[in-house]
């Protein structure tokens, strides 16, 4: 395959969260780093589970857990830093993943599960990996967690 074709085929980092593979676009993801000395301070944000610093920068690290498998996510071994972009909001987080990312090339397929933040899936060697909306899957975990505190703070 020519060089000029290879490029039109789009590329993924998949990675893992808990149990669960899945990917986001490669143009979304700046870095994967080992865990790096994580700072906690007091704040109401349940998706932020601390910050790190990096390259000069204040990193938020988002925990996806609460919208992908229904619980935080497991302890991490490394941090997906991505660019989170939108009307909003353009700035860098990272995201707790359980093992190594795999860079692959693939034709997205119409998504398998019924999750909004779900926009397709790709085939890695007959797994179908769903391919998350960055951004909305950010928003599910959070909306996830601030009705479980909610529903915490009800109770008598």
């Amino acid at each position: 395959m020519s060089g000029e074709k290879e490029s039109l085929v789009p590329s993924f980092v998949v990675f893992q969260i808990g149990n669960r593979r899945v990917a986001v676009p490669r143009d979304c993801v700046a870095e994967l780093i080992a865990s790096p000395v994580l700072f906690s301070f007091p704040h109401t944000t349940p998706l932020i589970t601390g910050v790190a610093l990096r390259r000069g920068r204040i990193v938020p690290i988002l925990d996806l857990g609460p919208g992908l498998l229904g619980a935080p996510s497991p302890e991490a071994r490394f941090y997906l830093v991505v660019e989170r972009r939108n009307p909003s909001i353009s700035e860098r987080c990272a995201i707790p993943v359980q093992g190594e990312c795999e860079l692959v090339s693939g034709i997205m397929l119409p998504a398998s599960a019924q999750n909004d933040f779900v926009v397709g899936c790709i085939d890695l060697n007959g797994e179908q990996i769903d391919v998350l909306d960055l951004e909305k899957a950010i928003a599910t975990s959070a909306r996830i967690e601030d009705d479980s505190i909610q529903t915490v703070e009800a109770l008598p």
